[in-house]
Protein backbone atom coordinates (compact mmCIF):
# COMPACT_ATOMS: atom_id res chain seq x y z
CA UNK A 1 0.00 0.00 0.00
CA UNK A 2 2.80 2.40 0.68
CA UNK A 3 4.64 1.58 -2.40
CA UNK A 4 1.05 2.23 -3.99
CA UNK A 5 0.52 5.72 -2.68
CA UNK A 6 4.15 6.86 -4.29
CA UNK A 7 2.70 7.03 -7.52
CA UNK A 8 -0.35 9.28 -6.05
CA UNK A 9 2.04 11.93 -5.01
CA UNK A 10 3.95 11.38 -8.11
CA UNK A 11 0.94 13.15 -9.81
CA UNK A 12 -0.97 15.18 -7.26
CA UNK A 13 1.76 16.02 -4.31
CA UNK A 14 0.46 16.33 -0.88
CA UNK A 15 -2.49 14.77 -1.82
CA UNK A 16 -2.18 12.17 1.13
CA UNK A 17 -0.88 14.93 3.52
CA UNK A 18 -4.64 16.56 2.79
CA UNK A 19 -6.48 13.35 2.68
CA UNK A 20 -4.61 12.85 6.27
CA UNK A 21 -5.76 16.21 7.29
CA UNK A 22 -8.99 16.26 6.32
CA UNK A 23 -10.06 12.42 7.83
CA UNK A 24 -8.53 13.60 11.01
CA UNK A 25 -11.33 16.15 10.57
CA UNK A 26 -13.96 14.24 10.27
CA UNK A 27 -13.22 11.99 12.45
CA UNK A 28 -13.15 15.00 15.41
CA UNK A 29 -16.05 16.52 14.13
CA UNK A 30 -17.94 13.14 14.12
CA UNK A 31 -16.79 12.68 17.87
CA UNK A 32 -17.62 16.18 19.23
CA UNK A 33 -20.28 17.46 16.89
CA UNK A 34 -22.00 20.13 17.51
CA UNK A 35 -18.32 21.54 17.56
CA UNK A 36 -16.46 25.27 17.20
CA UNK A 37 -13.48 25.65 15.31
CA UNK A 38 -10.79 26.19 18.62
CA UNK A 39 -12.53 23.30 20.44
CA UNK A 40 -11.69 21.58 17.48
CA UNK A 41 -8.06 22.79 17.27
CA UNK A 42 -7.60 22.50 20.57
CA UNK A 43 -8.78 18.54 20.88
CA UNK A 44 -6.59 17.64 17.15
CA UNK A 45 -3.61 19.69 18.50
CA UNK A 46 -3.45 22.16 15.56
CA UNK A 47 -4.07 25.89 14.45
CA UNK A 48 -7.06 27.60 13.84
CA UNK A 49 -6.04 28.64 10.47
CA UNK A 50 -5.49 25.04 9.97
CA UNK A 51 -9.22 24.17 11.20
CA UNK A 52 -10.83 27.09 9.13
CA UNK A 53 -9.09 26.23 5.89
CA UNK A 54 -9.86 22.27 5.97
CA UNK A 55 -13.85 22.47 7.22
CA UNK A 56 -14.61 25.03 5.01
CA UNK A 57 -13.18 22.48 1.93
CA UNK A 58 -15.32 19.66 3.88
CA UNK A 59 -18.42 22.28 4.09
CA UNK A 60 -18.05 23.33 0.26
CA UNK A 61 -18.41 19.23 -0.44
CA UNK A 62 -21.30 18.83 1.84
CA UNK A 63 -19.63 16.27 4.18
CA UNK A 64 -20.45 18.96 7.44
CA UNK A 65 -22.74 22.08 7.49
CA UNK A 66 -21.89 24.73 10.09
CA UNK A 67 -24.54 26.66 12.32
CA UNK A 68 -24.92 28.79 15.52
CA UNK A 69 -24.61 25.54 17.41
CA UNK A 70 -21.47 24.42 15.46
CA UNK A 71 -19.87 21.89 12.99
CA UNK A 72 -21.93 18.64 12.17
CA UNK A 73 -21.67 15.99 9.90
CA UNK A 74 -24.13 15.29 7.20
CA UNK A 75 -25.19 11.81 6.25
CA UNK A 76 -23.58 12.24 3.20
CA UNK A 77 -19.78 13.05 5.00
CA UNK A 78 -20.47 10.10 7.35
CA UNK A 79 -20.84 7.82 4.81
CA UNK A 80 -17.59 9.33 3.14
CA UNK A 81 -16.11 8.81 6.81
CA UNK A 82 -17.01 5.49 7.16
CA UNK A 83 -15.59 4.17 3.29
CA UNK A 84 -12.39 5.61 4.59
CA UNK A 85 -11.28 4.06 7.40
CA UNK A 86 -9.90 1.05 5.80
CA UNK A 87 -7.97 3.10 3.70
CA UNK A 88 -6.53 5.28 6.11
CA UNK A 89 -5.67 2.38 8.75
CA UNK A 90 -3.18 0.84 6.12
CA UNK A 91 -2.26 4.91 5.14
CA UNK A 92 -1.42 5.04 9.30
CA UNK A 93 1.70 2.84 8.16
CA UNK A 94 3.25 5.29 6.88
CA UNK A 95 2.60 7.79 9.56
CA UNK A 96 3.94 5.21 12.33
CA UNK A 97 6.78 5.67 10.34
CA UNK A 98 7.54 9.03 10.25
CA UNK A 99 6.56 8.38 14.34
CA UNK A 100 9.28 5.90 14.45
CA UNK A 101 12.07 7.46 12.70
CA UNK A 102 11.24 10.94 14.83
CA UNK A 103 11.74 8.76 18.06
CA UNK A 104 15.04 7.45 16.43
CA UNK A 105 16.56 10.56 15.95
CA UNK A 106 15.06 12.13 18.96
CA UNK A 107 13.30 15.02 17.34
CA UNK A 108 9.97 16.61 17.05
CA UNK A 109 8.27 15.98 14.11
CA UNK A 110 9.37 13.62 10.44
CA UNK A 111 7.70 14.19 7.35
CA UNK A 112 8.58 11.37 4.70
CA UNK A 113 7.80 11.39 0.80
CA UNK A 114 8.14 8.65 -1.14
CA UNK A 115 11.33 7.93 -3.42
CA UNK A 116 14.95 8.24 -3.28
CA UNK A 117 15.79 12.12 -4.28
CA UNK A 118 19.15 10.73 -4.36
CA UNK A 119 19.07 8.09 -6.74
CA UNK A 120 19.85 8.42 -10.29
CA UNK A 121 15.53 8.73 -11.28
CA UNK A 122 14.87 10.83 -8.05
CA UNK A 123 14.04 14.41 -8.11
CA UNK A 124 13.36 16.84 -5.36
CA UNK A 125 10.23 17.95 -5.87
CA UNK A 126 8.26 15.67 -3.17
CA UNK A 127 10.58 17.33 -0.42
CA UNK A 128 10.24 21.13 -1.75
CA UNK A 129 6.39 20.41 -2.02
CA UNK A 130 6.47 18.87 1.50
CA UNK A 131 8.33 21.53 2.92
CA UNK A 132 5.91 23.77 1.59
CA UNK A 133 3.19 22.34 3.26
CA UNK A 134 5.01 22.37 6.79
CA UNK A 135 6.02 25.88 6.10
CA UNK A 136 1.84 26.58 5.86
CA UNK A 137 0.76 24.77 8.44
CA UNK A 138 3.75 25.85 10.86
CA UNK A 139 3.79 29.43 10.17
CA UNK A 140 2.43 31.55 13.25
CA UNK A 141 0.33 34.33 12.07
CA UNK A 142 1.96 38.01 11.82
CA UNK A 143 5.05 38.75 12.12
CA UNK A 144 8.37 36.11 11.62
CA UNK A 145 11.34 36.52 10.13
CA UNK A 146 12.58 33.49 8.53
CA UNK A 147 16.26 32.76 8.24
CA UNK A 148 17.16 30.42 5.36
CA UNK A 149 20.16 28.55 4.47
CA UNK A 150 21.59 28.16 0.79
CA UNK A 151 21.98 24.66 -1.34
CA UNK A 152 20.12 23.04 -4.02
CA UNK A 153 17.25 21.29 -1.76
CA UNK A 154 16.16 24.70 -0.49
CA UNK A 155 17.05 26.63 -3.77
CA UNK A 156 13.90 23.97 -5.00
CA UNK A 157 12.10 24.55 -1.66
CA UNK A 158 11.96 28.12 -2.97
CA UNK A 159 10.49 27.31 -6.34
CA UNK A 160 7.49 25.50 -4.64
CA UNK A 161 6.52 28.66 -2.45
CA UNK A 162 3.60 30.98 -3.65
CA UNK A 163 2.26 34.24 -2.25
CA UNK A 164 -0.16 31.87 0.12
CA UNK A 165 2.42 31.15 2.26
CA UNK A 166 2.23 35.04 3.58
CA UNK A 167 -1.83 35.06 3.92
CA UNK A 168 -2.02 36.94 7.60
CA UNK A 169 1.56 36.93 7.59
CA UNK A 170 4.60 39.52 7.65
CA UNK A 171 7.36 37.78 6.69
CA UNK A 172 10.83 39.00 6.17
CA UNK A 173 13.22 36.56 4.71
CA UNK A 174 16.99 36.64 5.40
CA UNK A 175 20.10 34.22 5.25
CA UNK A 176 21.23 31.95 7.59
CA UNK A 177 24.79 32.58 6.96
CA UNK A 178 27.36 34.69 4.96
CA UNK A 179 27.75 32.27 2.14
CA UNK A 180 29.16 34.16 -0.58
CA UNK A 181 31.85 32.06 -2.75
CA UNK A 182 29.26 29.00 -3.86
CA UNK A 183 27.37 28.90 -7.14
CA UNK A 184 25.39 31.94 -7.12
CA UNK A 185 21.74 30.53 -7.75
CA UNK A 186 22.22 28.27 -4.16
CA UNK A 187 23.77 30.90 -2.36
CA UNK A 188 21.78 31.67 1.05
CA UNK A 189 21.29 35.54 -0.28
CA UNK A 190 20.23 34.12 -3.44
CA UNK A 191 17.29 31.36 -1.95
CA UNK A 192 15.83 33.28 0.39
CA UNK A 193 15.83 36.28 -1.96
CA UNK A 194 13.71 33.60 -4.34
CA UNK A 195 11.22 32.67 -1.48
CA UNK A 196 10.89 36.34 -0.52
CA UNK A 197 9.99 36.65 -4.40
CA UNK A 198 7.76 34.07 -4.53
CA UNK A 199 5.76 34.80 -1.72
CA UNK A 200 5.60 38.23 -2.14
CA UNK A 201 7.27 38.95 0.78
CA UNK A 202 10.59 41.32 2.23
CA UNK A 203 14.00 40.16 2.08
CA UNK A 204 17.51 41.34 3.34
CA UNK A 205 20.58 40.21 1.71
CA UNK A 206 24.26 39.66 3.90
CA UNK A 207 27.19 39.65 1.35
CA UNK A 208 29.96 38.65 3.33
CA UNK A 209 32.90 35.95 1.97
CA UNK A 210 32.05 32.20 3.57
CA UNK A 211 35.53 31.25 4.37
CA UNK A 212 37.15 33.78 6.52
CA UNK A 213 40.16 34.04 9.40
CA UNK A 214 38.81 34.67 12.58
CA UNK A 215 40.80 37.73 12.44
CA UNK A 216 39.62 39.12 9.38
CA UNK A 217 34.92 38.77 10.03
CA UNK A 218 35.33 39.60 13.45
CA UNK A 219 35.87 43.21 12.96
CA UNK A 220 32.97 43.32 10.10
CA UNK A 221 30.44 42.96 12.66
CA UNK A 222 31.03 46.59 13.20
CA UNK A 223 30.35 47.55 9.99
CA UNK A 224 26.32 49.06 10.00
CA UNK A 225 24.84 47.44 6.89
CA UNK A 226 26.29 43.91 8.12
CA UNK A 227 25.27 44.70 11.94
CA UNK A 228 22.15 45.67 11.39
CA UNK A 229 21.09 42.00 9.66
CA UNK A 230 22.96 39.77 11.62
CA UNK A 231 20.69 41.42 14.05
CA UNK A 232 17.38 40.26 12.22
CA UNK A 233 18.70 36.64 11.80
CA UNK A 234 19.50 36.45 15.49
CA UNK A 235 16.14 37.93 16.09
CA UNK A 236 14.88 35.42 13.51
CA UNK A 237 12.34 32.67 15.04
CA UNK A 238 12.48 30.22 12.02
CA UNK A 239 15.04 28.37 10.65
CA UNK A 240 15.04 26.65 7.43
CA UNK A 241 18.32 24.61 6.24
CA UNK A 242 19.61 21.79 4.68
CA UNK A 243 22.36 19.06 5.71
CA UNK A 244 25.22 18.15 3.06
CA UNK A 245 27.39 15.37 3.02
CA UNK A 246 30.85 16.34 4.06
CA UNK A 247 33.18 15.34 1.19
CA UNK A 248 30.50 16.88 -1.01
CA UNK A 249 30.09 20.00 1.00
CA UNK A 250 34.36 20.48 0.91
CA UNK A 251 34.53 20.09 -2.29
CA UNK A 252 31.72 22.41 -3.54
CA UNK A 253 33.44 25.38 -1.29
CA UNK A 254 36.67 24.47 -2.94
CA UNK A 255 38.47 23.68 0.09
CA UNK A 256 42.24 22.33 0.21
CA UNK A 257 43.47 19.08 -0.72
CA UNK A 258 45.21 19.10 2.80
CA UNK A 259 41.73 19.77 4.76
CA UNK A 260 39.64 17.24 2.43
CA UNK A 261 42.29 15.08 3.68
CA UNK A 262 41.90 16.16 7.15
CA UNK A 263 38.05 15.47 6.73
CA UNK A 264 38.64 12.18 5.24
CA UNK A 265 41.07 10.83 8.28
CA UNK A 266 38.57 12.11 10.72
CA UNK A 267 35.72 10.14 9.27
CA UNK A 268 33.47 13.00 8.57
CA UNK A 269 30.35 12.21 7.08
CA UNK A 270 27.97 15.15 7.02
CA UNK A 271 28.06 19.24 7.68
CA UNK A 272 25.73 21.89 8.74
CA UNK A 273 26.18 25.29 9.74
CA UNK A 274 29.73 25.16 8.76
CA UNK A 275 30.52 22.24 11.02
CA UNK A 276 32.09 19.08 10.02
CA UNK A 277 30.80 15.98 11.78
CA UNK A 278 31.22 12.15 12.25
CA UNK A 279 28.83 9.69 12.03
CA UNK A 280 28.62 10.14 16.11
CA UNK A 281 27.53 13.60 15.73
CA UNK A 282 31.02 14.25 16.93
CA UNK A 283 32.59 17.39 15.72
CA UNK A 284 35.82 17.27 13.81
CA UNK A 285 35.86 20.78 12.07
CA UNK A 286 34.15 24.02 12.22
CA UNK A 287 35.12 26.60 10.12
CA UNK A 288 34.08 30.05 11.36
CA UNK A 289 31.19 32.21 9.11
CA UNK A 290 29.00 34.50 10.22
CA UNK A 291 25.59 34.39 11.36
CA UNK A 292 23.66 31.88 12.61
CA UNK A 293 25.68 28.82 14.53
CA UNK A 294 23.91 25.46 15.52
CA UNK A 295 23.90 26.74 18.78
CA UNK A 296 21.23 29.27 18.59
CA UNK A 297 18.87 27.15 16.64
CA UNK A 298 17.75 25.68 20.40
CA UNK A 299 15.96 29.37 20.88
CA UNK A 300 14.13 29.23 17.42
CA UNK A 301 9.98 28.74 17.48
CA UNK A 302 10.50 26.29 14.33
CA UNK A 303 13.53 24.75 12.85
CA UNK A 304 13.14 22.41 9.75
CA UNK A 305 15.90 20.19 7.89
CA UNK A 306 15.25 19.50 4.47
CA UNK A 307 17.55 16.66 3.35
CA UNK A 308 16.35 13.27 1.50
CA UNK A 309 18.44 10.20 -0.12
CA UNK A 310 20.23 7.28 0.62
CA UNK A 311 23.38 9.27 0.58
CA UNK A 312 22.61 11.08 3.13
CA UNK A 313 21.23 8.96 5.50
CA UNK A 314 24.71 8.81 7.28
CA UNK A 315 24.92 12.88 7.09
CA UNK A 316 21.27 13.27 8.09
CA UNK A 317 21.53 10.55 11.19
CA UNK A 318 24.74 12.04 12.35
CA UNK A 319 23.53 15.87 12.10
CA UNK A 320 20.77 14.88 14.48
CA UNK A 321 23.13 14.35 17.18
CA UNK A 322 23.47 17.69 16.96
CA UNK A 323 19.73 19.32 16.43
CA UNK A 324 17.65 20.74 18.48
CA UNK A 325 14.86 18.99 19.88
CA UNK A 326 12.00 20.81 18.00
CA UNK A 327 13.45 19.98 14.55
CA UNK A 328 11.15 18.93 12.08
CA UNK A 329 12.63 16.75 9.15
CA UNK A 330 11.70 16.71 6.02
CA UNK A 331 12.88 13.99 4.43
CA UNK A 332 12.52 10.70 1.90
CA UNK A 333 11.95 6.44 1.75
CA UNK A 334 15.62 6.39 0.59
CA UNK A 335 16.77 8.40 3.78
CA UNK A 336 14.51 7.01 6.13
CA UNK A 337 14.69 3.06 5.44
CA UNK A 338 18.58 3.81 5.79
CA UNK A 339 18.36 5.47 9.46
CA UNK A 340 15.71 3.03 10.46
CA UNK A 341 17.79 -0.34 9.07
CA UNK A 342 20.70 1.09 11.17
Amino acid sequence: MREDWQWVEAIMPQMVTKLTSRFRMLQGIASLQPVGRRTLATSLDCSERTVRTTTDALADLGFIQMSVKGMQMTAVGQRVLQGLIPIMDELAGRQQRELELAERLHIAHCTIVPGDSTAATGNLAGLAQAAGQVLTDQLPAGKSIVAVMGGHTLANVAENLTPTLAMNRDLLFVPARGGVGESPAIQANAVSARMAQRTNSDFRSLYVPEQLTTATYKPLFAEPAIHEVLQLIAQSNVVIHGIGQALVMAERRKMTPHVIADLTAAHAVGEAFGYFFDAEGRVVSKFPRIGLDIADLAAKQLVIAVAGGAEKGAAIAAYMHLAPAQTWLITDEGAADFVLKK
